[in-house]
């Protein structure tokens, strides 16, 4: 008599599949929204967003072979779609098949409902923490602002939450009047404002005292909480501050959402190079564009004389970027002004715009 399949057999088969480029499974990413049992046939419904169709095509073939090893699978039927927020899996029709090689499971990319009037979104991250990567997410937000773009930043750094400090917003309010973030309706968050940028952060809702001790799962149900519940309206651009490293809220975020690239930040010395080019090489796996490397406190120049010396070394941020193909942005220069600025809640792009930071 034929074995028969059980959705948790199926489920610890797909447990094998790793999405492309890591080590974490394809059912623990919560990409698995749906198995269906029919005697010895399978339909597994996949939600997967990638800006490469190839990656969603990958899962799918690798998801399918996967299934077909359970003894007692007569029929595997795959679909994929793009992950919508809540509701059942999609019914296919009769006699509906997976789509054919070569051609994208579920169209264009689209955004999440949430974010739906987000034009681009753009990480800012680091492989290494201490480089000042929240420094250059905060004043990349403020110098694009006023440039007359409308921009949002969610701070991803659970564990290390600076952007209300630097930008000076609290759960009452911010810069500029600014305002802190509102409930608006069920599960539904208005972000804080500051300076004319939309943001939210873990930072707002706790004291400023209490760390934050959570697991991985944790970190990254935040981060898809800032996607899905926060009203961020209409944006030309959303910077996100990463954590350091590449662990769960990079994943869950290149798992939820389209990006339209990535910018790199790092310090002259060998060290935070090389740390940060693995965290470059994360984005590229995914298939997510390299915007370019920005090295920050590149050198200082002494404010008497005027003599410029390389505390952390030289050139480590423009040698990544010709080694790895990839625009160099540019060299921030070390300057007090910058670390006070953020101190204050008055990020350098504003209290010294004409200053060579």
């Amino acid at each position: 008599m034929p074995q028969a399949v059980t959705p948790d057999a199926v489920r610890e088969a797909l447990r094998q599949v790793r999405y492309p480029g890591f080590s974490r499974d394809v059912v623990s990413f919560g990409l698995v929204k749906d198995i269906q049992i029919d005697g010895g046939r399978v339909r597994v419904f996949l939600a997967v967003t990638a800006r490469d169709p190839s990656i969603a095509k990958q899962i799918q073939t690798s998801v399918e072979t996967a299934v077909r090893a359970i003894p007692g699978v007569t029929g595997v039927e795959i679909m994929v779609r793009p992950p919508a927020a809540g509701g059942p899996a999609p019914q296919p029709q009769p006699g509906a098949r997976a789509p054919a090689a070569g051609a994208s499971p579920f169209g264009a990319p689209e955004p999440t409902p949430s974010l739906a009037g987000v034009k681009r979104v753009v990480a800012v991250a680091s492989g290494k923490g201490g480089v000042g990567k929240s420094t250059a997410a905060v004043n990349l937000a403020l110098a694009l602002a006023r440039l007359g773009l409308a921009v949002g930043l969610m701070d991803a750094d659970v564990y290390g939450p600076s952007v209300p400090l630097m930008l000076g917003v609290s759960a009452q309010g911010g810069q500029e009047g600014g305002r802190g973030p509102q409930v608006a309706g069920e599960r539904r968050i208005t972000p804080a404002e500051s300076y004319g940028v939309r943001t939210i952060s873990i930072g707002l809702f706790m004291n400023e005292d209490t760390p934050v001790v959570w697991r991985g799962p944790m970190v990254a149900g935040l981060v898809d909480q800032f996607l899905r519940d926060v009203e961020w309206g209409s944006l030309d651009v959303l910077l996100v501050d990463m954590p350091p490293g590449t662990g769960d809220a990079q994943l869950s975020l290149v798992q939820r959402v389209p990006l339209s690239g990535a910018i790199i930040v790092t310090t002259p010395q060998d060290a935070a190079s090389t740390v940060a080019r693995r965290g470059l090489m994360m984005f590229r796996q995914t298939r997510v564009p390299i915007l370019g490397i920005v090295e920050n406190m590149s050198t200082f120049a002494c404010p008497h004389c005027g003599e410029v010396t390389d505390i952390f070394g030289t050139g480590g941020g423009e040698a990544s970027a010709r080694m790895m193909n990839v625009p160099f942005l540019g060299g921030i220069p070390i300057d007090p002004t910058v670390r006070e600025g953020g101190d204050a809640g008055r990020p350098v792009v504003v209290s010294a715009p004409d200053s060579a930071a």
